[in-house]
């Protein structure tokens, strides 16, 4: 009998928002090593701030909730008060605190996740951080790992937190206004995203799955 695919979407479309892109085929994922992952998204809390432009990596991150067909997002005391949600060999962690402090729940998070892991793969785990990409054009996905925040204060409290260790991320790219003044930068990241560009950020999510099982083969 065929093994099933742990990364083939469910039947049923997902709710909202629509549409979500079908997972691209792989090779058995069962006769594999698979890495075990924290995804982790950094933004601002709703529901004041859900689908701005600062948030972004939580709504890639919910979107990847529903691509996983994954169990509805819960608060978790013990990962920091976080939503947390898990399946396979992926958490999806969302920070629940505002951008520019997220570091010490993203820490709590962390060591919880390696903390209820197998002895034998807690050198193997990765932590991995979805963030808005102030520089790159809206939707578009780029990885990282390690280096310097570049300016993003999410990233600075997360490096600070985690004490130096060195982890991957995930940008989404949200654009920028003409204006380099810091207030008209603020006002552009805390603006709502329209139904257009919210589709923009979520096109992204076929990708970033391509990018989590790389890491998990690796």
């Amino acid at each position: 009998m065929t093994k099933s695919n742990k990364w083939t979407k469910a039947s049923s479309p997902p709710s909202t928002p629509s549409p979500i892109p079908k997972p691209p085929s792989v090779a058995d994922p069962q006769r594999m090593l698979r890495r075990p992952l924290l995804v982790a998204s950094l933004g601002n809390p709703p529901p004041l701030y859900k689908n701005t432009l600062h948030s972004a990596g939580h709504t890639l991150l919910s979107s990847l909730q529903q691509y996983l067909s994954y169990p509805p997002f819960a608060k978790s005391r013990p990962h920091g008060n976080g939503l947390f949600s898990s399946g396979n060999d992926i958490t999806l962690w969302q920070s629940p605190t505002l951008m520019n402090v997220s570091g010490p729940a993203v820490a709590t998070a962390w060591k919880t996740f390696l903390r209820d892991l197998p002895n034998e793969d807690r050198t193997r785990a990765k932590l991995v951080v979805v963030h808005d990409e102030l520089e790159s054009p809206l939707g578009k996905i780029k990885l990282k790992v390690g280096g310097s925040a570049r300016g993003h204060n999410g990233l600075k409290s997360c490096v600070s937190s985690l004490g130096g260790m060195a982890f991957s991320r995930i940008g989404v790219g949200i654009g920028r206004p003409e204006s380099r003044e810091s207030r008209d930068v603020a006002n552009y990241v805390l603006k709502k995203m329209s139904v257009v560009e919210v589709q923009k950020v979520i096109k992204g999510v076929e990708e970033v799955v391509e990018i989590l099982m790389k890491m998990q083969e690796e």
